[in-house]
């Protein structure tokens, strides 16, 4: 079982359901896709929000070694993203000489704020905590106690860790930045990520490769068998 965590945002509950559709009608493989829904950690996830804090995912996504017993491997993704490939072969890129395995951009925003005026932060390592490949036994630093008091920083930028060595490098095909990244063929790619917005934001509907995601909203949404059904 392929064990896929997203990130959920009241603000956001169609890009949630539109990722997890992305993932399901492409997997090879049988997935499980667990919310990370505030509404159901309480108890766990006690931390105030930050005044920097843009999503009700920032620091959530920390516990998923936790919520998986700190055993085997899971996957993180923020809710803001589509796969276009299939998650199997992000799976089989799991490697136990690392504690996580990301892609390791090199992202420095320009601007202050993005959607909903929510703050741009600007850190070192940032969106690489986005998409998170998770060996659950080396992650035994991230307990729920750990994750309600560390602050942003040290979480995002992975001091939880022993050493850099243990951060595992995953193709940039796995995590594009939509209008940060230089545009590539959509068979270049695995997933695609509206960081800065969704096309579901109205200030947002002509971002990059916003044609991929309505469509695959479209999809998920359609009744009845489609052709060749």
């Amino acid at each position: 079982m392929i064990n896929v965590f997203i990130g959920y945002d009241d603000a956001e509950p169609v890009a949630f359901s539109v990722l997890s559709h992305s993932i399901q009608v492409r997997a090879s493989e049988p997935v499980s896709i667990t919310p990370l829904m505030l509404s159901q950690l309480k108890g766990v996830m006690t931390r105030p929000r930050h005044p920097l804090q843009s999503t009700d995912f920032s620091f959530s996504r920390f516990l998923v070694p936790a919520l998986s017993g700190f055993e085997g491997w899971s996957i993180f993704m923020d809710c803001d993203m589509i796969v276009i490939d299939d998650i199997a072969r992000l799976w089989a890129l799991r490697d136990d000489r690392f504690a996580v395995q990301v892609v390791k951009h090199s992202h420095v925003p320009k601007e202050q704020t993005k959607f909903l005026d929510q703050p741009q932060s600007q850190y070192e390592k940032k969106n690489w905590s986005s998409v998170i490949v998770f060996n659950n036994a080396q992650c035994r630093a991230l307990t729920a106690d750990y994750v309600n008091t560390a602050s942003g920083l040290e979480l995002h930028q992975f001091h939880w860790l022993a050493e850099e060595d243990l951060i595992g490098e995953i193709p940039r095909r796995w995590n594009h930045l939509v209008d940060y990244d230089p545009p590539v063929a959509a068979d270049e790619l695995s997933l695609l990520h509206y960081t800065t917005g969704g096309p579901y934001f109205d200030d947002y509907k002509d971002c990059g490769y916003a044609e991929l995601w309505f469509a695959e909203r479209d999809r998920m949404v359609r009744a009845g068998r489609p052709a060749g059904a």
